[in-house]
């Protein structure tokens, strides 16, 4: 089983800053730890510097990012705040039947709720249904 993290990266940031990414680490590590035959797909692994690319490469980046969620077999979403480039992902996965979990506190939000087949409110929640679930698809 593929699974995409998705998440926020520069959120709203003005300049070429990220957010804390650890977000993806814990997760990772958590579903490799229960499932140690999950692939996880990380954008953040696969492009550390992707702020410093220039305008075609950050295109490309995107795109190719947004056709990863879309040809997982699950995404999880890590939302605390909006995140443009996390939504797109989203919405391709939706596009193609994938299933999106999304970690966010915005569960009145439209996006989020349109767009994910369960939401868990925080990181520490979705870490503990993890660890006490059956099997990956429990979590959806």
């Amino acid at each position: 089983m593929r699974v995409f993290i998705g998440g926020v990266m520069q959120a709203s940031n003005h300049g070429k800053g990220i957010v804390d990414q650890s977000y993806r680490g814990q997760i990772a590590r958590a579903l490799q730890a229960r499932w140690p035959e999950i692939e996880v797909v990380d954008p953040f692994s696969l492009h550390p510097n992707s702020v410093e690319y220039d305008d075609a490469s950050a295109s490309e980046t995107l795109f190719a990012m947004v056709d990863l969620a879309a040809h997982s077999d699950l995404v999880i979403a890590y939302v605390p705040t909006a995140s443009m480039g996390t939504a797109m992902e989203m919405f391709a996965a939706y596009q193609r039947g994938v299933p999106v979990i999304t970690i966010s506190p915005l569960a009145t939000n439209w996006v989020v709720i349109a767009l994910s087949r369960r939401i868990y409110l925080d990181l520490p929640c979705f870490l503990d249904t993890i660890a006490s679930a059956e099997s990956v698809e429990a979590l959806v």
